[in-house]
């Protein structure tokens, strides 16, 4: 036999059972005898254990969801009338406690009005804040985050001691 005189078929004859002795797989058709599984329709649920609680239901459910999205922090227009800076940044508004630390994403927000000149630097702003801000003759400037500076591990080996 040549390589090139092979024959081969794409599919595989089906193999009918049920149609006799003779066949080979007649009579119980390779279903064995009797039970459920013998039956037709019969077909258990998956993750079935044979009446015994299934493992999917054993094991205690998980409550809720935690996002892990990183959150912008928000600050108001109104708020920022009370601060004396010219420039406002993100280290000017966690000095005045406006904000958790000065390495969070924040934004501006449109609430109250701004009543003098304020030059804002921050990492986003609603599109009608930063047009109250330039009616009042300031400017909005859009900065990248800022994150925290590395610790090295130098340092904080010192000060554990």
């Amino acid at each position: 036999m040549k390589y090139n005189e092979l024959t081969s078929k794409a599919t595989k004859k089906t193999n009918r059972v049920g149609r006799g002795i003779a066949a080979g797989q007649g009579k119980t058709a390779g279903r064995g005898t009797k039970g459920q599984m013998s039956r037709t329709g019969s077909s258990r649920k998956p993750g079935f254990e044979g009446g015994q609680n299934p493992l999917l239901q054993r094991l205690p459910k998980l409550r809720g969801f935690t996002s892990h999205a990183v959150r912008n922090e928000v600050v108001y227009t109104g708020q920022l009338n009370d601060l004396s800076d010219k420039v406002i940044d993100s280290e000017v508004l966690a000095k005045a406690k406006l904000i958790s630390n000065p390495y969070v994403r924040v934004k501006l927000i449109t609430k109250g009005d701004i009543t003098r000149k304020i030059d804002v630097k921050l990492f986003l702003a609603s599109a009608s804040a930063a047009a109250s801000l330039e009616s009042a003759g300031g400017s909005f400037t859009k900065v990248a985050a800022t994150y925290r500076p590395k610790t090295s591990t130098k340092r904080i080996a010192e000060s554990r001691k």
